[in-house]
C-alpha cells in the first residue's frame, strides 16, 4: 500500500511505504502465550520475520511462552481444530 506525494514544483514524486502494524488489538494479547506452527518459530528465529498466531496476533517472537498463560482465543481455536463439523459429536 504505496502512494505517491508530489512534491512542489517538480513533476516527480517521493514515494512513501507505511510501517506495519505488528501487533493488533487492545493489548491483552502481548500478557499470553500463542499458539504458532512449529515450523514457523523455527524459521522466525532463523530469519527475524513476524509469525502468525491461531487468534491472529502477529509479533516476532522472543519471550519465553512458558511464563505466560496461553492465550483463551488460541486454545479454544486449537481445541476446535479436528472436530467433526456436524455438531453430532460421538453419534453413530
Amino acid at each position: 500500500m504505496s502512494t505517491l506525494e508530489p512534491e512542489r514544483g517538480l513533476g516527480t514524486g517521493t514515494l512513501v511505504e507505511p510501517v506495519p502494524q505488528v501487533s493488533h488489538g487492545d493489548g491483552d494479547h502481548e500478557r499470553f502465550a500463542h499458539y504458532v506452527q512449529k515450523d514457523k518459530i523455527m524459521e522466525s528465529a532463523l530469519s527475524g520475520s513476524p509469525v502468525v498466531a491461531l487468534c491472529g496476533k502477529v509479533w516476532v517472537p522472543g519471550r519465553d511462552p512458558k511464563k505466560y498463560p496461553v492465550c483463551p482465543m488460541c486454545k479454544e481455536i486449537y481445541d476446535g481444530i479436528g472436530k467433526p463439523q456436524g455438531g453430532d459429536g460421538d453419534k453413530q
